[in-house]
């Protein structure tokens, strides 16, 4: 089975001020890893700027609708896509695994530990009703990315 895992759209970020006027706040990195971009998937590096902000990472008509709050780097330009691999900056975390089926419910979940997330992936896909999967920081609980049923 072959997954993919796509950063978030940056035109969806694109307007500071209207993000700003709505509750998102400016950081700057003062660590890395620590401040994780979901749109370049990446850890940004000391000294840059990202926005921390609400994010809608499940936006569907079940009890399982979830929001929380995400970094996204204010020079975010490109979301990359990874295939059948994990990007670098979910390597070192310990992840938690939701697996839902096509109407949003959660059917199945996993904790991965820092290397793991590729073989979590798998196996939670391996399951036939798995459609996608969110993958959140097990610590702070935040968003990280989704991985998704791909046919290359």
């Amino acid at each position: 089975m072959t997954y993919r895992i796509t950063g978030l759209d940056p035109a969806a970020f694109a307007d500071t001020a209207a993000l700003i006027a709505a509750g998102a706040v400016r950081v700057r990195a003062d660590s890395k890893p620590g401040f994780p971009c979901r749109v370049t998937l990446e850890d940004a590096e000391p000294g840059e700027s990202l926005l921390l902000l609400n994010h809608i990472s499940h936006d569907v008509a079940t009890p399982y609708r979830s929001a929380y709050a995400i970094y996204v780097r204010e020079a975010a330009a490109e979301a990359p896509e990874y295939v059948d691999r994990t990007p670098a900056f979910l390597g070192h975390r310990t992840l938690g695994l939701r697996g839902f089926d096509a109407d949003g419910m959660l059917r199945r979940a996993s904790v991965a530990g820092p290397g793991e997330a590729d073989e979590a992936i798998r196996g939670l896909l391996h399951h036939e009703e798995i459609a996608y999967i969110h993958i959140h920081n097990a610590g702070a609980g935040c968003f990280m990315a989704r991985a998704e049923r791909f046919d290359a």
